[in-house]
């Protein structure tokens, strides 16, 4: 069997899309499809009905189509997509069933889908912590889901000495790589979100690779020979000589600096327009 090499390029810029278009960091992104899947969008969960970049389970996938699915041109995904009425998403339709499941393996709509899943979850958490929800606190949302970071993180607040384990029972004895050491003691919750922090932030320095911004608008840019215009009129070369004036500046900064290039400003939305005009989008 010839094993298909992953398209860490395609990936990578199909997450700066989603980071965009839903405000949703780049880095958290990035870093969270490196530790569900390392970046294979056809990576299937052998335990579970999870697949994808972003390894949704079919429930949640169903879940985030139907309520953002029209936003980003899936309307006919959302409207075919309906509950009953202990809450169970169905599809009536199997060929139309398999094929929404089926875009959990494209990695632009799996990113627009968990940015978007992202951004539920960072509304929610930042109105029950009062303060800006980050990227690991956004991580025990997709870990423990809404209601079990919400509780992890309230209760890490008043004590960060807590053990997860007593908190959290049943997830500790399915991740008890997570809630444990090595010698059998409890990890405190202080720990496991210190833990998860290092994690999200070594993937996305992993996932980024020696793949910069400039590097990304020379790839867009070289599209079998064609010139692509930036919309001020530039031709491929004078937008490339931008694009590397502009992103020099970041040279030498941290991981963090060069990921705030995908965020939409009136700089960043030109260079967002080389690094994802390979996607034609």
């Amino acid at each position: 069997m010839t094993v298909q090499p992953i398209n860490t390029s395609r990936i990578q810029s199909a997450i700066a899309y989603a980071s965009s278009k839903t405000g949703i960091d780049f880095d958290y992104l990035l870093g969270q499809a490196k530790l569900e899947s390392g970046l294979n969008a056809g990576a299937r969960a052998s335990t579970s009905s999870a697949s994808g970049l972003y390894q949704f389970i079919e429930q949640s996938w169903l879940a985030v189509v139907k309520k953002h699915g029209a936003e980003h041109g899936l309307g006919w995904a959302a409207d075919s997509i309906g509950q009953t009425s202990n809450g169970h998403l169905t599809v009536g339709d199997a060929g139309t069933r398999q094929a929404i499941l089926a875009m959990r393996n494209d990695p632009a709509t799996a990113s627009l889908m968990a940015a978007e899943y992202a951004s539920d979850n960072k509304d929610a958490l930042e109105a029950t912590t009062g303060r800006a929800a980050n990227g690991t606190d956004l991580y025990m949302a997709h870990f423990l889901g809404l209601g079990g970071a919400k509780k992890f993180l309230s209760t890490m607040a008043s004590d960060a000495t807590a053990t997860g384990a007593s908190l959290f029972p049943a997830a500790a004895r399915a991740n008890r790589n997570v809630f444990f050491n090595r010698d059998g003691s409890a990890r405190s919750l202080g720990d496991i979100y210190n833990r998860f922090a290092a994690k999200l932030g070594n993937a996305a320095a992993d996932g980024m690779g020696a793949t910069t911004p400039v590097s990304y608008a020379a790839q867009a840019l070289d599209m079998d020979g064609s010139t692509v215009i930036t919309g001020n009129g530039e031709s491929a070369e004078a937008a490339l000589a931008w694009a590397s004036t502009t992103a020099g500046r970041f040279s030498g900064k941290p991981t963090q600096t060069a990921v705030n290039l995908m965020r939409p400003t009136p700089d960043t939305a030109r260079l967002a327009y080389m690094m994802l005009a390979s996607m034609g989008a």
